[in-house]
């Protein structure tokens, strides 16, 4: 098992060393001195310190910041086709809509309200069925929040130790905007949608449009 899990976390480094910068798939390691980026800053493989980034087409820089985005939110190809697709049909800029419903997946919700360390995280939480939404319990991390939803901690399972010392890890932690955490009940409420200005994002979504616009 000890196994496994060193070569999923591997993985996950692999993908931002790919990628040129931090994705932030490994919750508060990727802020510390054992990040790989910090360590091996260059492509992953045996000679992976002698490839040199540039040099790439206008096809593979849009299609690098599409894999970039969906590695960042762990999602598949379809899922993620489904989701820009969505957000086509929708008045508006559809790289600003896209990542506004990337950001009310549930998953990221758990995430962005500081119930779990990372994107990874969340969507195992969501996936046993740790969290509640509106009091339902519910393991699918794909759900699209509302305005008004509440999302708690299930009862039975505050006291796994996936949750352990959370209310001590919370108390300085700020939630963005558009979300609302009650630090004491362990509570996320959706006050809006989440807006441009809300979401901290090294995204380029204009990008991921002109890659499916092709």
């Amino acid at each position: 098992m000890l196994h496994l899990i060193f070569i999923m976390e591997d993985s996950k480094c692999k993908k931002c060393r790919r990628a040129g910068e931090k994705l932030f798939l490994k919750g508060d390691r990727c802020f510390t001195q054992k990040c790989a980026m910090v360590r091996r800053p260059y492509y992953p493989g045996v000679h992976g310190n002698k490839r040199r980034r540039g040099g790439i087409s206008e096809y593979g820089i849009q299609l690098a910041e599409k894999q970039k985005v969906k590695r960042s939110y762990h999602l598949r190809e379809n899922q993620f086709r489904k989701y820009f697709d969505m957000a086509s049909r929708k008045e508006g800029v559809t790289g600003d809509i896209l990542l506004q419903i990337l950001e009310t997946r549930l998953d990221n919700v758990v995430f962005r309200g500081g119930l779990a360390g990372s994107r990874s995280i969340a969507r195992q939480i969501v996936g046993h069925g740790h969290i509640a939404l509106n009091g339902r319990r519910v393991d699918i991390p794909s759900i699209l929040v509302k305005v008004g939803d509440v999302i708690t901690i299930r009862k039975g399972s505050e006291n796994k130790a996936i949750f352990k010392d959370l209310k001590e890890k919370l108390k300085k932690y700020q939630t963005p905007g558009w979300l609302s955490l009650d630090k004491d009940k362990l509570s996320i409420e959706v006050k809006r949608m989440p807006q441009k200005d809300d979401i901290d994002s090294q995204f380029n979504m204009q990008l991921i449009t002109e890659f499916y616009s092709r």
